[in-house]
């Protein structure tokens, strides 16, 4: 077969014929057609190459057909690609080969991304400066000379008292002070639960789709995970067997979205209450929901067979280093025990500036102004689907800091690739799958919507739309 590709001046600064034809499929041959031209001298050094929408569709091709195929060109030292300057021919020192000291371009993830759509991190400049600065000053000028000496390793009172109200009101947590342990955060919470003979031991049942990091956390502290499958209810806690404890973000499952069905919620708690279990309800993100009835936590159920975690990282920033465990009372002295040393502790000056955060009132009104952002910009992520790629379903928006777009079936790793050569940075569903479940892999993209500041979201949400594969059947359905 053969294919003739014209470009106007203004494109690539002369006509130019490439022969798609050979074996390897159209990716191969177009390795080849790039190839030859730039050997042959049709392409000259420097060249600006078109983008790879054009290219495609002068083409007739997919478009990571042509990413792809610019990449490994890249890979190769044929193409060099620059942020601000495109994809652009390598220059040479011998006809016949690309130069051996060109500078292979890195990824845009490696060399600091032009569009951040990584799931997990807030909006860093919501951050309400003013307004926690009035809280810490108010904190440090009220607080007794004793803040500032050894203290409990529980966590300031103030900041546990004020978690006690907050966390029944807004989440259904029953709980009070002397239940409440002060950490640096989920990961933290997460060491201190399973150290080395501590309160917790494996093996413990995690979700088919998680965080890789706490796996491997986990795995370090000894302890082995069993995956368990997701539906559109959310984690199938019908399969818990002979684990000692369940690990689940039963809000707004993490990653693929959706919480988890009521007749679930009651089955996890009547599975830890006849197996002497205990279940751990990451609460990651519960305070940002959009379309749906509050769901409240599942420690509301049992507080004696819940451990429930949470932290301020969502809500206003991981720089802060602030969580917390709400413990049933069996597991307070182990935790405190394995707690230890001072040094572990999170910034008592911080503590008691979130503890007066949340008696005023401004941590509930950051967050109801921050819903309502998120809520605008999960708005605009689907507007812009809609409009620029209507194939491409988006799931798990009703509450949340992601998405989840559903690709076609084998799409995953070409888009991941094409996106970081465009300098976006974000990660494919197969990044957070357990890699000993047997779960049917679906191809999809995990996308922040949270990270990038107000006047760059526009931007952003255009460069995404511009790497993702053309029309093609949807994915499956999810929450």
């Amino acid at each position: 077969m053969g294919d003739s590709w014209v470009n106007s001046a203004e494109r690539i600064g002369a006509d130019l014929h490439l022969e798609l034809s050979g074996p390897g499929g159209r990716r191969a041959a177009l390795i080849r057609a790039l190839r030859d031209a730039v050997r042959e001298g049709r392409l000259a050094p420097d060249t600006r190459l078109p983008p790879y929408r054009s290219l495609a569709a002068d083409l007739g091709v997919a478009r990571n057909t042509v990413a792809d195929a610019y990449a490994e060109l890249v890979a190769e030292g044929w193409l060099t690609a620059r942020q601000g300057s495109g994809t652009r021919v390598a220059e040479r020192t011998d006809p016949l080969r690309p130069a051996e000291r060109t500078p292979v371009a890195t990824p845009a993830r490696a060399r600091g991304p032009l569009h951040d759509l990584r799931q997990g991190t807030p909006d860093a400049s919501a951050f309400p400066r003013t307004v926690w600065l009035a809280s810490y000053k108010r904190a440090l000028q009220q607080a007794p000379n004793e803040v500032f000496g050894p203290g409990d390793p529980a966590g300031r009172r103030e900041l546990r008292e004020a978690l006690t109200e907050y966390l029944a009101r807004a989440r259904g947590v029953r709980t009070e002070p002397e239940r409440i342990v002060i950490c640096s955060g989920f990961a933290h919470a997460l060491r201190l639960l399973f150290t080395p003979g501590g309160v917790l031991r494996g093996p413990l049942a995690v979700e088919a789709y998680g965080l890789g990091f706490h796996r491997e956390l986990l795995a370090a502290a000894g302890v082995r995970t069993v995956p368990l499958p997701l539906d559109e209810d959310g984690a199938r806690v019908g399969g818990l067997g002979r684990e000692r404890a369940v690990l689940l973000t039963p809000a707004h499952q993490f990653p693929t979205g959706g919480p988890l069905h009521a007749t679930r919620r009651t089955a996890v708690v009547d599975w830890a209450r006849a197996r002497g279990a205990v279940v751990l309800e990451d609460d990651y993100d519960g305070e940002f929901r959009y379309d749906r009835k509050p769901v409240g936590a599942v420690q509301g159920l049992d507080p004696e067979r819940v451990i429930y975690l949470g932290s301020v990282s969502k809500s206003l920033s991981p720089a802060l280093r602030l969580g917390w465990m709400v413990l049933p009372r069996r597991y307070v002295d182990g935790v405190l025990a394995a707690k230890g040393e001072r040094e572990a502790w999170a910034s008592v000056a911080d503590q008691l500036s979130l503890a007066d955060f949340l008696a005023s009132g401004a941590y509930d009104r950051h967050v109801r102004r921050m819903r309502q952002r998120y809520r605008g910009r999960r708005d605009r992520l689907v507007a812009a689907l809609a409009a620029q790629a209507p194939h491409i379903e988006v799931t798990g928006v009703a509450a949340g800091l992601h998405a989840v777009l559903r690709l076609p079936p084998g799409t995953e790793r070409s888009t991941v690739k094409a996106a970081a050569w465009q300098g976006i940075a974000l990660d494919g569903l197969a990044a957070f799958r357990h890699p000993e479940t047997d779960m049917t892999a679906a191809d999809g993209l995990v996308v922040g919507y949270a990270t990038p500041s107000e006047h760059a979201y526009g931007a952003a949400l255009d460069a995404l739309c511009g790497v993702l594969p053309p029309g093609a059947r949807r994915g499956p359905a999810s929450r």
